[in-house]
C-alpha cells in the first residue's frame, strides 16, 4: 500500500501530528501491517506503520506504542499514534540500519549479545506474562496424533512431557522481545536497534537468548556453537538445563504446529530448526 492510497481523513490526521508530508516511501515488512512507511516531515523524518481493522495486527501495533518506553534507547521511540474510523497510525523515530550478520565468524555477534543483555536487565513491568500466553498447551493432542513420518527424527510425545514445564521455566519479570532474528536488528558502527516490539512479554531473562540461539542454528552454528554464545551472556545464567528442554520442546512443539497447519515454507523451516534444537538438547 502507498501512503496515497489511505483515506484522506487518515493522512490529514497524521498531518495534524508531524506537520505537512513533503513525500513518502514506502517499506516492505511483511503483512504486519498494511502500509509501512518513511515520511519526510520536512524538519523530521519518521517511521509509519498504519493497520486497518481491529484485529490481532491492531494489538500488536499498540504494543509498539504503549511499551515502547520498556526498551527506550534500544527500540525506535515512539512519536505519536492516532485512530482514525478504523484505522490505527503509529509513527517512530526514523532508524536505520542494516540487518544483523548471523554467520559464526561474525563481528556483529558480540555486539548483538551485548543488546540481548540489556534488554533482559530491563523490567518489563505492565506486559503480559510469558507463562500466561504459553500456558494453553490443547495443540499437542494435534501434534501426538500425527503420524511419526511428518516428524522425522523426533520424539514428540517425549517433547510433550518436557515441554509441560514451561510455564515454570519462562517465568520471570524481564522484559522480553520474543521474537529476535536478523531482520530486527538495525546494525549501524554507532549503536544497534532493534525493531518490531509487537509480542513482548514479561518472563525469564534468558528467553530472548534462547530464542536467538535457534536463530544461530539457522545461520548455520551447530546446537553446541549457538548456546557457546549464549553462555557468554549474563543473562543465560538463569537457565538451567531443565528449563531450556522445557523451552526448546516447547518452541519446537508450537512452531511445528503453525507450520502443520500453513504451506508457508518459511515456517516449516523454521519449525525443522527448532526440533532439531529441541532433538540435541535431549540427546
Amino acid at each position: 500500500m502507498q501512503w496515497n492510497d489511505l483515506p484522506a481523513q487518515v493522512r490529514d490526521a497524521v498531518e495534524a501530528q508531524t506537520g505537512p508530508i513533503m513525500s513518502a516511501d514506502t517499506v516492505d515488512v511483511g503483512d504486519g501491517c498494511d502500509l509501512a512507511a518513511v515520511v519526510d516531515a520536512g524538519k523530521q523524518r519518521l517511521f509509519v506503520k498504519a493497520v486497518h481493522g481491529d484485529g490481532r495486527r491492531a494489538r500488536w501495533l499498540r504494543n509498539e506504542h504503549t511499551f515502547g518506553h520498556l526498551a527506550a534507547g534500544i527500540a525506535p521511540r515512539p512519536q505519536f499514534a492516532c485512530q482514525v474510523d478504523d484505522w490505527l497510525l503509529v509513527g517512530f523515530e526514523h532508524a536505520t540500519g542494516r540487518p544483523a550478520d548471523l554467520a559464526s565468524d561474525s563481528p556483529d555477534l558480540p555486539r548483538i549479545g551485548d543488546v540481548v543483555d540489556d534488554i533482559a536487565r530491563r523490567a518489563g513491568e505492565g506486559l503480559r506474562s510469558l507463562s500466561e500466553r504459553w500456558r494453553n498447551t490443547d495443540w499437542w493432542a494435534d501434534l501426538t496424533a500425527r503420524p511419526a513420518s511428518a516428524f522425522p527424527g523426533w520424539d514428540v510425545a517425549t517433547a510433550a512431557v518436557h515441554a509441560s514445564t514451561v510455564v515454570d521455566a519462562v517465568a520471570g519479570d524481564r522484559l522480553i522481545h520474543t521474537d529476535l532474528h536478523a531482520h530486527q536488528f538495525m546494525i549501524r558502527k554507532d549503536r544497534i536497534w532493534v525493531v518490531d516490539w509487537g509480542w513482548p512479554a514479561q518472563g525469564a531473562g534468558w528467553v530472548d537468548a534462547a530464542c536467538m540461539v535457534i536463530r544461530l542454528i539457522g545461520a548455520g552454528h551447530s546446537p553446541q556453537q549457538a548456546e557457546q554464545w549464549a553462555s557468554r551472556l549474563t543473562c543465560w545464567a538463569g537457565a538451567t538445563d531443565d528449563d531450556l528442554n522445557a523451552f526448546a520442546c516447547y518452541v519446537a512443539g508450537l512452531w511445528s504446529i503453525r507450520a502443520a497447519q500453513s504451506d508457508n515454507r518459511a515456517a516449516h523451516n523454521r519449525a525443522t530448526l527448532a526440533r532439531s534444537y529441541a532433538t540435541w538438547r535431549l540427546t
